[in-house]
């Protein structure tokens, strides 16, 4: 006898539910019209005389199609899911009955997951993400977690098949990275990943202390969004100062030993950026020019919004400070200090498993905006 029938029927009632108002926020005939008319455009024979428009057509059109394309595959499994437990029930097979449940878990974490996507509705959410970590207090420590945390957000971009560009690292002496700036080149990266901005502590044992002390270190992780030809971000050139240097590295053969890297001073803000990463020195002056317009971009939000803050009597936004704790010794556990969520297996999270995170901090922050 199939005795979990009444707690089935209400999960596909919710997951049915949970479906529609996905839909209804993202308007999905509308999306449908968008995405029609995109097709027509990118069927248009002079697409390509415009390649920066092409692309901007091209990469519009197979969002917005993987968007529908999902909402379709969602509601056509959670039909099959009904039809399957009733197999199950009727045969009583716990095979079949299982197979149900694996399904049942997978399409509940797959719509939470399309929720999630929903919340993002921020004027950048949409948009690629430009990280930079950096060491802060705790030592050769802190160089070390910095480098780790860059590894962490690899590892995670490289886990959804995201491309991404190290655009600039400087190496400490002894272990790890002062610093670092790469680009997540995924539609909503920027969105996903700015509950991540703030400073992550971690506490364990030093294995640069010959003592075995325990040691606690910072690192500061910022998310920008990547500047587009729409933001008009114009820097004039008398507003910049412009400085060469010889790349760094670890060491070994393929250390850069040609004054290629890059530097620009902003001079009206003091925003400094440098990028070394690439092989030359136009293309490195290139990339430090697109992080410096990011950096401004954000510049100029912040100023926007503590205006905003001044008019309203709010004291500005502070939930990135100090948002993430991980724990190595004298037991296992990464706790976010916002949202409550934790779990204990450090290196997991440390490893790029980071997803239940992200969710946690992008309801938490909708929240926080009600």
């Amino acid at each position: 006898m199939y005795v979990a029938a009444v707690d089935v029927s209400e999960a596909l009632k919710s997951l049915a539910s949970t479906m529609e108002s996905i839909e209804a926020v993202l308007d999905l005939d509308q999306l449908r019209a968008d995405v029609a008319a995109l097709e027509e455009q990118a069927a248009a024979p002079s697409l390509w005389d415009d390649p920066e428009h092409a692309q901007q057509v091209t990469s519009k059109l197979a969002l917005l199609q993987g968007q529908v394309r999902k909402t379709d595959e969602l509601h056509s499994r959670i039909d099959d899911l009904e039809v399957l437990f009733e197999l199950a029930e009727a045969e009583d097979d716990a095979d079949t009955r299982r197979e149900a449940e694996a399904e049942l878990a997978a399409v509940q974490k797959a719509v939470d997951e399309l929720e999630v996507r929903t919340l993002l509705s921020g004027e950048y959410d949409g948009r690629e993400a430009m990280i930079s970590v950096r060491a802060e207090a705790g030592g050769v420590d802190a160089a070390d977690f910095a480098e780790q945390l860059q590894r962490m957000y690899l590892r995670w971009a490289e886990r959804k098949g995201y491309p991404t560009e190290v655009l600039d690292t400087s190496y400490a002496e002894e272990a790890g990275i002062k610093s670092t700036t790469f680009t997540v080149k995924a539609p909503y990266a920027y969105g996903t990943l700015s509950v991540e901005q703030g400073t992550h502590r971690m506490v364990r044992i030093s294995p640069f202390d010959n003592q075995g002390r325990r040691q606690t270190s910072f690192a500061g992780v910022e998310v920008l969004p990547v500047v587009e030809q729409t933001d008009h971000i114009d820097i004039p050139e008398n507003e910049i100062r412009v400085d060469v240097f010889r790349s760094s590295g670890p060491g070994g053969q393929s250390v850069n030993t040609t004054d290629s890297a890059v530097r620009l001073t902003h001079l009206p803000t003091g925003i400094v950026v440098s990028c070394q990463n690439e092989k030359s020195q136009i293309q490195n002056r290139a990339a430090a020019m697109r992080v410096l317009q990011s950096r401004l971009l954000a510049h100029q939000r912040a100023e926007e919004q503590a205006k905003m803050d001044a008019l309203k009597g709010d004291g500005g936004n502070s939930w990135g400070n100090q948002m993430r704790s991980y724990v190595l010794q004298p037991y296992q556990m990464v706790k976010d200090l916002r949202t409550d969520h934790e779990v204990g297996n450090p290196q997991g999270v440390l490893d790029g498993d980071i997803d239940d995170f992200l969710e946690a901090g992008i309801r938490w922050r909708k929240q926080q905006e009600k």
